[in-house]
């Protein structure tokens, strides 16, 4: 899985803040903490990044839409980005970088400096079809009806101007080498193989600059006053500096270099995160990233696709406040595909947080802890928790769902072996038998509790805390809900 020393690296996207944080964002940054807090189980130092890219056209045009500055709009959108850390209780050592940031443009522009001296950016006229909304150019196949399917409210920009070009086609050859490395070098299979067909037959030069005068909201490009960056050139430059590239190369040598870097996108991101980052590395001369994980998209009731349009749009916020943290966590990690696209309802949400939150988990530490309390008075020896090899194939594939599935099967199982065997009964006509029984389920409870720190972590805590006082809940850990 890693390199062989214990150094880490894992990012998110950084998402573009056109409009509020939505939950396809949120399940993002909670699959990217889950791996962060199972590396560090396991001993490893890992840096941990995520933020807002922030340029564009996009970005220009929502700040004129509210009749404000571009950078103060960005200020106001940012904070609700960084507000879901502590929402999502994501760890709280995550580094949050905006491209904005000083340190950001300047490593941008000693990027761009780097890659036109190695020869890999030319200036040439540019004509194309652009998805604003998508911030990447478009061919005709690419189109339905002359619109982008991701975005069909939008006219396509027809666009004809002088650019700079990254030397994109140059990196073919180079990027089918690194592919065949690894065979999970981007997972799922599916989403590999769409990449690998797209360098092998559409690998084209793209524009990384645009004209000031027409679109301003940019990093300036070194050496030519005239044109700023295409926001995609400068926003992937973030995932090397925020490890203070290039100005401090120690932190880049042990995360970049010498750590393992695993980079979390979905699929919409597939294209730059996985070819275009890749071969702007190769031309700056930089060690490519190690492992691409690509999330398909949550929709909406029946499989639509979210969107404000339509009102079907969920916020992290709805779901946080009726049903709190954890249960957003789970159901994400569990009900939406590890790396397909899921579904997600309040109605779906609801449906399965009161059959394996309310019904399952929360049911089961009642009925454990409960019998525990009344029934043994001394303290149980539980035993060191030993890490089942499915489930740790699981999580070295970032199946999430599938480990999850594993946790809940325990759940069940215990669930049934209580109903079967009562243990409320036995303890009446033969209690060292009962005693016996009661404490394997507190030591099956506490294993599952240590299972769910990664996923669950305030329920974990609660859990644990729970077995060690040898106390039930005093409330429940999952309230049933009207």
């Amino acid at each position: 899985m890693e390199k062989e020393n214990k150094n880490i690296y894992v990012t998110t996207t950084l998402p573009y803040i056109n409009s509020e944080p939505h939950v396809g964002f949120a399940m993002e940054l909670i699959r990217a903490d889950v791996l962060v807090r199972y590396s560090k189980s396991k001993g490893y130092d890992v840096f941990f990044n995520t933020g807002t890219d922030e340029h564009g056209q996009k970005i220009e045009e929502s700040a004129k839409e509210k009749g404000i500055e571009v950078q103060e709009y960005c200020d106001q959108l940012s904070v609700k980005f960084k507000d879901l850390i502590e929402k999502l209780n994501i760890s709280r050592d995550v580094n949050f970088i905006r491209t904005t940031d000083e340190k950001h443009i300047k490593a941008a522009q000693e990027f761009w400096k780097i890659v036109y001296d190695n020869g890999y950016i030319k200036k040439r006229t540019y004509q194309s079809k652009y998805c604003v909304g998508c911030e990447l150019e478009k061919t005709d196949s690419e189109l339905e009806d002359g619109k982008c399917s991701l975005h069909p409210n939008r006219e396509i920009d027809l666009i004809d101007e002088e650019n700079y070009f990254f030397l994109f086609s140059e990196f073919k050859d180079k990027l089918l080498e690194l592919y065949k490395k690894d065979d999970e070098y981007v997972l799922s299979k599916g989403r590999f193989n769409e990449i690998k067909s797209f360098v092998e037959n559409d690998l084209k030069d793209f524009s990384i600059s645009r004209v000031k005068s027409k679109m301003s909201w940019g990093v300036p490009v070194p050496g030519d006053e005239d044109h700023v960056m295409y926001v995609w050139f400068d926003a992937l430059v973030n995932y090397i500096s925020t490890l203070n590239w290039p100005q401090e190369k120690e932190t880049f040598d042990k995360y970049w270099v010498n750590g393992t870097t695993y980079q979390y996108a979905g699929k919409d991101n597939l294209r730059q995160q996985s070819a275009m980052w890749q071969a702007m590395l190769m031309a700056a001369g930089l060690p490519a990233t190690d492992k691409i994980r690509i999330n398909g998209f949550i929709n909406g009731d029946g499989g639509i696709k979210m969107s404000k349009s339509l009102g079907n749009v969920i916020s992290p916020d709805e779901i946080i406040n009726k049903y709190g943290i954890d249960a957003l966590r789970y159901f994400v990690l569990r009900h939406i595909s590890s790396y397909e696209d899921g579904e997600m309802s309040l109605a779906l949400f609801d449906e399965k947080y009161n059959a394996h939150l309310v019904n399952g988990l929360g049911n089961l530490a009642n009925r454990v802890l409960n019998l525990s309390e009344k029934n043994i008075d001394t303290k149980i020896e539980l035993d060191e928790i030993k890490v089942n090899d499915d489930f740790t194939s699981f999580m070295e594939s970032g199946d999430f769902s599938k480990a999850l599935g594993f946790i809940w099967e325990k759940i069940g199982d215990l669930n049934e072996y209580i109903s079967n065997e009562e243990p409320f009964k036995v303890i009446k006509t033969d209690p060292e038998k009962g005693k016996e029984m009661i404490i394997e389920s507190v030591k099956q409870l506490n294993e599952i509790a240590h299972y769910l720190k990664v996923f669950l972590p305030q329920t974990s805590d609660k859990l644990i805390g729970y077995i060690s006082d040898n106390k039930k809940p005093e409330d429940p850990l999952f309230p049933r809900l009207d």
